[in-house]
């Protein structure tokens, strides 16, 4: 069977029995995409081939038979939200796309306010990163036909590298270096060090990607808790003592976190970054 084929009959399948709604928070602020620069800038709005990071991210979501609603939260900042609304509003509104305030500080902050823009008769809820334009197919195959026999599916890959916990005060070096005082934080090769504490033993470690998919009323259970600090969904429903399954993610799903993240999000797309007018077109 073509793998096409067999994607489509999957497709049907569970396009039947499962109504899903996508929440993709774009509330963050990028403080680490723009390190070292002398204005800030969201990644979302960075050029992939031709359309931001935000669009790339819905737009995989678009064609899925089992998604019939997708909310993108945006910030919670009066200007901020009209801001963002004016820069990706009419695009996402053709594809279909609900979008909403998201939360003042906090990622499970935005993940709540976008809970109260689920239709009532989605079945389950994904959560996704806005800045994971990658997912291969395959993922969201394996994540939602997971999704249609378990509560909670998360995919994730196994950890390659040792891992250190270390100190959490950072030492700065005592003496100075006088290219710091041209170039600043620009030009310190080292800007300080911490101290190893202990190494972790990586065995049956797995970094957890998204989406994150979740029978609806589950999710909706785990954001009724009290204490919502938390880095992902799947957290919060293993704090309700749920089991969380996990599929087999891809290390091509990348999370655009800082600049050189977005060279390889493009090359793993295929695609250019924005080219510059040639120079009889510029005037």
């Amino acid at each position: 069977m073509r793998e096409g084929a067999g994607r489509e009959r999957r497709n049907r399948r569970y396009s039947c029995t499962m109504k899903v709604a996508v929440i993709i928070p774009a509330a963050g602020f990028s403080r680490r995409f723009g390190e070292g620069q002398e204005f800030a800038r969201s990644k979302l709005d960075e050029d992939l081939g031709g359309r931001t990071v935000l669009q790339r991210t819905v737009e995989m979501f678009t064609k899925r038979d089992e998604v019939h609603a997708i909310i993108v939260a945006g910030p919670c900042d009066e200007v901020a939200y009209a801001e963002f609304k004016l820069r990706h509003g009419d695009k996402l509104s053709i594809l279909g796309v609900t979008i909403c305030r998201g939360g003042k500080t906090n990622r499970y902050e935005t993940v709540a306010a976008a809970l109260g823009h689920v239709p009532e008769d989605c079945t389950h809820i994904a959560v996704h990163d806005a800045a994971r334009p990658c997912t291969p197919i395959e993922v969201l195959d394996r994540v939602f036909d997971a999704a249609a026999q378990q509560d909670a599916v998360v995919p994730a890959i196994e950890v390659d590298e040792t891992l250190k916990r270390v100190s959490a005060d950072e030492t700065i070096a005592a003496e100075a270096d006088p290219v710091d005082a041209i170039l600043g934080d620009a030009g310190k090769a080292n800007t300080g060090f911490r101290t190893i504490e202990e190494t972790i033993d990586r065995a049956r470690l797995m970094a957890a990607q998204t989406p994150q998919v979740f029978k609806a009323d589950l999710l909706r259970r785990a954001y009724a808790q009290d204490d919502l600090s938390s880095t992902d969904d799947a957290s919060l429903v293993e704090r309700l003592g749920e089991p969380v399954v996990v599929v087999r993610g891809d290390p091509r799903n990348i999370k655009i976190t800082r600049a050189a993240d977005l060279r390889v999000a493009r090359a793993i797309l295929g695609v250019r970054g924005p080219q510059p007018k040639a120079a009889h077109k510029r005037f």
